[in-house]
């Protein structure tokens, strides 16, 4: 790739969504049949592939086929970046969805199905959208004929195919690392459930003792998980505001947790006491709203209120990671029967959540097959961010010219 000047590159054209796409293309689907239902919470932020499907009666709704791009229009799915490139369904199939999506689908001769999605997430196509936007704060959603009769600069075909094969590369090498920390997670949490809660691990049969949680190995104890880890809350951080535009450290709240950072994201002083601040690899825990545990990926930012970072001097990472998402289900639930505005658990939550402790031999056998999977799950989460990173700041620049594919250079 070559660099190239702020004009428009030869061949290149302002134009309008509908005349190089159809948006909202006609299909056929009778009423009652099954199909592949796609929700709107099934589509990440700015992450390309459908997380999941349902076959559903259809009674109304968007409907679409394989190559198609679902645009969410409606706030806040619009602001979250909720859009999706549809891959799911057979070659003839007909999908359905929601009515607050937008489907974009390409113009035979004049536009490249899968420069379309790129193009549907680049900033300046969404900041446009957002502006479009009509109707109160909370259900405020893009009039589509206004989004299709606004000017953008389109790239011509074969540059479009070239565009999208860049991107679709570093998508399709972010996701088999996806699909790797997915079969990482699942391996380590099925290994440490045989061996940890049902006790079938190689090695001699072990006498079995009388514990609180019934049978457990000679020499092994049960503690709990304020025991085994540190859960230290975070900071109400309005009270930590950033030095400068330029001095700050990212406010890591619930938000954060599942979606990253984004241009939303708070900021808080960058002179917070160091055990305030998280970096990659940390283990986080909402405790309120939407428990969730994972393991922080998004680089150093600074610890808000309603999250633990999880630490231990005592035991490995992988350990209390385990144990915590252990309890994660019965935590959930807690929360969820106690919930008036919003749930959450309490501190002698983490005190009656008991866990079994391995002697020291076991524990070093164990760490020598946990600690690979977690460091290689860690490793590739890095190697994710920076190929989006890559991909995130690529996509404006190539489809603006200013960074041109080899061989279509003026």
């Amino acid at each position: 790739m070559t660099d190239q000047t702020s004009t428009i590159p030869k061949g290149w054209k302002m134009t309008t969504l509908r005349e190089v796409a159809d948006v909202n293309p006609s299909e056929s689907l009778s009423l009652g049949k099954k199909a592949k239902y796609v929700a709107m919470e099934s589509l990440n932020p700015f992450t390309r592939k459908i997380s999941k499907f349902e076959l559903k009666e259809f009674a109304g709704g968007m409907k679409f086929r394989n190559g198609d791009t679902l645009f969410a229009r409606i706030t806040p799915c619009l602001e979250n970046g909720k859009t999706a490139y549809v891959d799911v369904l057979q070659d003839d199939e007909v999908g359905f969805g929601s009515t607050e999506y937008i489907v974009i689908r390409e113009k035979e001769k004049l536009s490249d199905k899968k420069y379309l999605y790129y193009f549907s997430i680049l900033p300046r196509f969404r900041e446009t959208a957002i502006k479009l936007m009509t109707g109160t704060s909370g259900r405020s959603r893009v009039q589509t004929n206004s989004l299709m009769n606004e000017l953008f600069l389109v790239a011509p075909l074969p540059e479009q195919r070239a565009i999208a094969s860049v991107l679709s590369s570093l998508d399709d090498k972010i996701e088999l690392l996806r699909e790797q920390n997915k079969t990482l997670e699942a391996t380590a949490q099925t290994i440490f459930k045989e061996w940890f809660v049902n006790f079938n691990f190689p090695g001699t049969t072990r006498k079995m003792i009388d514990s609180e949680l019934g049978k457990i190995p000679e020499g092994w104890r049960v503690g709990s998980l304020s025991k085994i880890a540190v859960f230290l809350n975070g900071l109400a951080l309005q009270k930590f505001p950033p030095e400068s535009q330029t001095e700050y450290l990212p406010v890591i709240k619930i938000r954060e947790l599942s979606a990253g950072i984004s241009a939303q994201t708070d900021r808080a002083s960058a002179r917070l006491d160091k055990k305030y601040i998280v970096e990659d690899g940390d283990i986080l825990f909402s405790w309120s709203g939407s428990l969730v545990v994972d393991i922080w990926k998004y680089g150093k930012g600074a610890l808000n209120q309603h999250l633990f970072k999880v630490t231990s001097n005592d035991f490995p990472k992988w350990f209390y990671y385990h144990w915590t998402k252990e309890h994660l289900a019965s935590f959930q639930q807690t929360a969820t029967a106690k919930a008036v505005t919003m749930g959450h658990i309490q501190r002698h939550h983490l005190d009656d959540a008991l866990v079994v402790i391995p002697d020291d031999k076991f524990l070093k056998i164990a760490d020598t097959v946990f600690t690979p999977m977690l460091n290689k799950f860690i490793n590739n989460n890095s190697q994710i961010q920076t190929l989006s990173t890559l991909r995130d700041t690529l996509l404006p620049k190539l489809m603006k010219g200013e960074v041109r594919v080899e061989g279509f250079k003026d």
